[in-house]
């Protein structure tokens, strides 16, 4: 049997020592102390590890697979089980599946789940009257025993023991219905086991508090913490059974499905037309859980259910028929969903990632080319169309300087420029939908109108009462977009062409360099802060000049008078964004959930008729500098993006 740290080497290369845990800002190996610190050698910590590890863990599968390393002397692959223990961070835990601290098992999710048990307790008095509710995608590991729906009832197992009630979803949900419970039943916390649109052999364990938003620091710390002071299983932690006679247990699934696409028919602004539509839609949910929502959003919207992809309909955790289960990698993924595009003459393809919180969309142009538009140039759509809709709605009585829209600081600031035009308020937050669903429940808490958030990786929050990316709304407004649009004998990217001659051109572009060493990037962005001789950025990239920096790791901005950065700053990770002359913004970043080092880079015009075939290749022009000067792949062996 292929065992899942070499599966892992096959799919992404080889990773460092702790299985790969590198990849997740939320499994970073830095909880186990190192040999030295703890005054034991290797093989004395190891020892130690494994020794507690078997007493603890009750998976025949996986306690047998630990004794079978040992008996083997197989150092190497116990050093990847055992090297580090998953560190919970803001994202909470995302690894691969298999044996080991450093691995996604029944036992660590155990033991996570206890320690968040203890730090609620702690943080909320009425835990035990309010409770939690946890969902599950359909991943799978047979290898190790561990699967999404296990998980999800051995977590349930931890609270109900300590008589927290749980709301325990029967069946496989999008990611976004456990932020929509947290806040529809006001309840403390919500736990989703999954890995979104990681490769097949991870998990991972998704942690929304009670403003249903997802946790930002300290409260990953607090958990952290609570985790290493509850490692060893509590008494009823293994007998899962125990939960199903329980009166603590409840089963939202059809209370909440009825409940959310109650609140979605809200954002239905063109029913009639819908009705009327001829519109032929393409899905996919890439063998994830999105299918049946996407089926029963079309129904709420009155509008005809789209063709579903047959081979990547239902949940299968192999994904047999993509490389990566991830929209965001663009046409390889959706070579299924055109060819059924093409055979039934439909002209829009709507994919989902495997968990439903994002949504990827394709046009048939006149040339017969399939165009996959990126986040960004969804983002300019969805947030034209959702301000088009909500003043049309609200006319005479639309308060435009409560309204809000909100995009993270690497996204396209298109949002920013039809706000300036239109009159409403528009906010840049820090990258990942923790930031922006925190503070759009501030803005509604204070009485404000929150109409859109989106990051360019094709998340978009369209509908306020999920605090998150939500996969499923963004299917159906997009849908109800495209419908409105066909009366005008208008496409999206006609739409979107308006949109940019309307409120300017903004030409983004986006990729990545994979690199395994952390010390590789401390080296490089090291570099960069100290370009032009100690403490001294970089003045030009190749012929390009730099206006300005800003360096959300140290905290420094030269555009501020004190030079001190105005969005919070995180010393955990890298993120510098550099401004030129010529209009150009170029952010590079270290990702929180792969190992990869991403780069976003824009260049905006003012209103007018700007050439974006000249825009887009002087874009290129300073890609290709920042790749060259910034990057320096040769340099630092860094490994580009597969095409």
């Amino acid at each position: 049997m292929e065992d899942n740290g070499r599966l892992l080497e096959r799919v992404t290369g080889p990773p460092p020592l702790g299985c790969g845990s590198d990849r997740m800002a939320a499994a970073t190996p830095t909880q186990t102390p190192a040999p030295e610190a703890s005054g034991l050698g290797m093989d004395a910590r190891l020892d130690q590890e494994t020794a507690q590890w078997l007493r603890w863990d009750r998976n025949p599968l996986t306690s047998e697979s630990v004794k079978q390393l040992l008996a083997e002397g197989n150092k190497e692959e116990l050093e990847k089980c055992f090297g580090a223990r998953m560190e919970f961070g803001t994202a909470g835990l995302r690894a691969p599946m298999g044996a080991g601290i450093s691995r996604m098992n029944d036992l660590t999710i155990i033991q996570t789940t206890q320690g968040f048990c203890r730090y609620l307790e702690k943080q909320f008095s009425d835990l035990k009257q309010r409770g939690v509710v946890i969902s599950f995608d359909g991943r799978a590991h047979p290898a190790s025993g561990g699967s999404s729906r296990r998980f999800a009832r051995l977590a349930a197992t931890a609270f109900i023991s300590q008589g927290v009630p749980v709301h325990l979803f029967s069946d496989i949900t999008p990611t976004p219905f456990v932020p929509y419970t947290v806040s529809h039943l006001k309840l403390c916390a919500g736990i989703m086991i999954t890995a979104s649109h990681n490769p097949k052999q991870d998990n991972g364990y998704k942690v929304y508090w009670d403003n249903g938003a997802q946790i930002i620091s300290p409260h990953d710390r607090g958990i952290s913490q609570a985790i290493e002071e509850n490692l060893e299983p509590w008494p009823q932690a293994w007998d899962e059974s125990l939960i199903d006679s329980s009166s603590l247990l409840h089963n939202p699934s059809t209370s909440i499905s009825n409940d959310y696409f109650e609140d979605l028919k809200k954002y239905c602004f063109h029913r009639t037309v819908n009705r009327e539509s001829q519109v032929k839609f393409v899905h996919t949910s890439v063998h994830g859980v999105g299918h049946e929502f996407v089926q029963s959003a079309f129904k709420a919207f009155d509008l005809n259910p789209p063709e579903a992809v047959p081979q990547q309909k239902d949940p299968d955790p192999e994904f047999p028929t993509v490389k990566y289960p991830n929209p965001e990698e663009g046409k390889g993924v959706l070579t299924l969903s055109f060819e059924l595009a093409d055979k039934i003459k439909a002209k829009i393809v709507l994919a989902n990632d495997p968990d439903a919180d994002r949504l990827a969309v394709a046009e048939k142009q006149d040339s017969g080319e399939w165009r996959v538009f990126s986040g960004n140039e969804l983002g300019a759509l969805l947030g034209w169309w959702l301000f088009t809709s909500w003043k049309e709605k609200n006319q005479g009585q639309s308060n435009l300087k409560d309204t809000y829209m909100l995009s993270s600081t690497v996204s396209s600031k298109i949002l920013r420029a039809i706000a300036l035009k239109e009159g409403f308020h528009f906010e840049e937050t820090l990258t990942g939908f923790k930031w922006m669903g925190n503070r759009a429940k501030q803005l509604i808490d204070q009485g404000k109108t929150v109409l859109f958030a989106f990051e360019e990786a094709i998340g978009y929050m369209c509908c306020p009462f999920v605090l998150d990316k939500d996969g499923v709304s963004a299917a159906v407004i997009s849908a109800e977009l495209v419908s409105f649009l066909a009366t005008k004998n208008l496409s999206l990217s006609l739409q979107l062409k308006a949109i940019y001659l309307e409120y300017g051109y903004h030409i983004t572009t986006a990729s990545y360099f994979i690199c395994h060493d952390q010390g590789t990037i401390q080296k490089l962005f090291e570099n960069l802060r100290n370009y032009d001789g100690k403490n001294k950025y970089p003045k030009t990239c190749g012929k390009f000049e730099i206006s300005a920096v800003r360096d959300l790791t140290t905290g420094y901005d030269s555009n501020q008078p004190d030079k001190k950065a105005v969005l919070p700053t995180s010393k955990s990770s890298q993120m510098i964004t550099f401004t030129f002359v010529n209009g150009g913004v170029a952010t590079m970043r270290t990702s929180g959930t792969e190992p990869k080092i991403k780069y976003y880079a824009e260049l905006c015009a003012p209103p007018g008729n700007s050439d974006p075939e000249q825009l887009k290749r002087e874009l290129d022009e300073l890609v290709g500098a920042i790749e060259e000067h910034f990057f320096q792949p040769q340099k630092y062996n860094l490994q580009p993006k597969a095409e």
